[in-house]
């Protein structure tokens, strides 16, 4: 029988940086998982370090249900970023030995496809309309089928989630993680973002029409007040979804989101569990679960997820931005095509460098991405190239209320 042989926690920095776990069996077969945890990465590795890998010595690869049970039940302490980004960096790896041992693509092993490919959508951006434009139709000619759009906030200075202003041709270059030993401060005014959103919609359906999709992150900096207003003023613009408009922690917070508007809601990346989810599923508040596999258990607990989801006509929309790295992006396209109730898969195309370490098999192509027919997840690790990417704290920035610079959600 083969058995776990030995497990590699791997760091590495190629223009963000990313944790990798490998998995190698006796018989020789490896497997990769991802453990990236964006400006907390190296906790997840010495948890990993510590903490799980001498568990798993020994062990059979093949039964992923049972590992998984026991590191999640068999650990007093439960749940949390930490914990559940490690157990899905060997849920992940587990499933792509399974793929290579029989053969198959992951996704094949979920059941099949559901469909072609899955519907990504890109980030727009901009400091103003001009520019916000130019990067819409920037992302629309690399052929994108649906746009996150962000922009900036007059009074406002920098605002997590706008990029520097493309040029006509220019790709998506935004690294919100910036490399110093402590987080930078921005400015927030939530009454000011909530006149001037609107009206930014408003100019991009009258440039672009109302057949292209277009989606929005508020990023939690609402109040479930506040909140429901924006999403009541946004409806003529038909969103696709309005994404993390208040911190979903409180998940009772969005019945009075829901109450009062017919925007599309979605909500879950920082989410870790099912029970993050229990009552936004079972009361119908949100249309789409954003959670990602890397920080959701992996493949088995988000499959899970996504099933009782379906009860209840929620679809997915998997957080897909560069911290997830070229295998956490994989195993969720592998997912993204085996469940049926898929919505749509975010989807920014990582730098140059990242693609050289991380050797992927997914496509784009006509708006869709496949995660390709290579049997397992569909990447590897060159883990010479990675060795000479030193890692080194980044960090995304913090809010402060512009008015008084008390400490502010983002």
């Amino acid at each position: 029988m083969s058995t776990i042989e030995r497990v590699d926690v791997l760091v590495t920095s190629p223009g963000r940086n990313f944790v990798t776990l490998k998995v190698t069996t006796s018989d020789g077969v490896t497997g990769l998982g991802d453990a990236t945890l964006n400006g907390r990465e190296l906790a997840v590795a010495a948890y990993l370090k510590e903490h799980i890998v001498p568990l798993l010595i020994g062990r059979d690869p093949q039964n992923i249900e049972d590992t998984w049970q026991y590191l999640y039940r068999g650990a007093y302490w439960r749940r949390g970023p930490v914990t559940m980004a490690a157990i899905a960096a060997v849920d992940v790896a587990l499933w792509d030995i399974k793929g290579k041992v029989t053969g198959q693509p992951v996704y094949q092993l979920l059941g099949g496809a559901s469909r072609t490919g899955a519907l990504a959508y890109g980030h727009a951006s901009g400091s103003d309309l001009p520019s916000l434009f130019t990067s819409i139709q920037n992302h629309l000619d690399q052929g994108f089928k649906a746009i996150r759009v962000q922009t900036s906030v007059p009074g406002l200075g920098q605002v997590y989630g706008v990029a520097t202003n493309q040029k006509p041709g220019e790709r998506y270059d935004y690294e919100p993680a910036k490399r110093t030993a402590v987080p930078t401060e921005e400015a927030w005014d939530s009454a000011a973002y909530i006149e001037h959103i609107p009206t930014v919609f408003k100019a991009v359906r009258e440039e672009f029409g109302y057949g292209l999709p277009l989606l929005h992150d508020g990023h939690h900096r609402l109040t479930p007040n506040e909140a429901a207003t924006l999403g009541k003023a946004l409806e003529p613009y038909r969103l696709f979804w309005l994404e993390d408009c208040t911190p979903g922690e409180n998940q009772e917070s969005l019945r009075r989101v829901r109450s009062q508007t017919t925007t599309p809601l979605a909500i879950g990346e920082i989410f870790n569990t099912v029970y993050d989810y229990q009552t936004l599923i079972t009361e119908q508040l949100i249309d789409y679960v954003r959670s990602a596999v890397t920080h959701t258990g992996g493949i088995s607990a988000l499959k899970k997820i996504m099933d009782f989801a379906a009860i209840y006509q929620i679809k997915s929309g998997f957080h897909g931005p560069t911290d997830i790295s070229p295998v956490g992006q994989a195993a969720a396209l592998h997912l993204d095509m085996a469940i049926h109730n898929f919505g749509i898969q975010e989807y920014m195309k990582h730098s140059p460098e990242t693609l050289e370490v991380f050797k992927t098999s997914y496509t784009f192509e006509n708006g869709l991405l496949h995660p390709g027919d290579n049997p397992g997840l569909g990447v590897e690790y060159d883990e010479e190239l990675a060795n000479s990417y030193e890692y080194t704290p980044a960090y995304l920035p913090v809010n402060r209320l512009q008015r008084d610079g008390s400490m502010h959600d983002w």
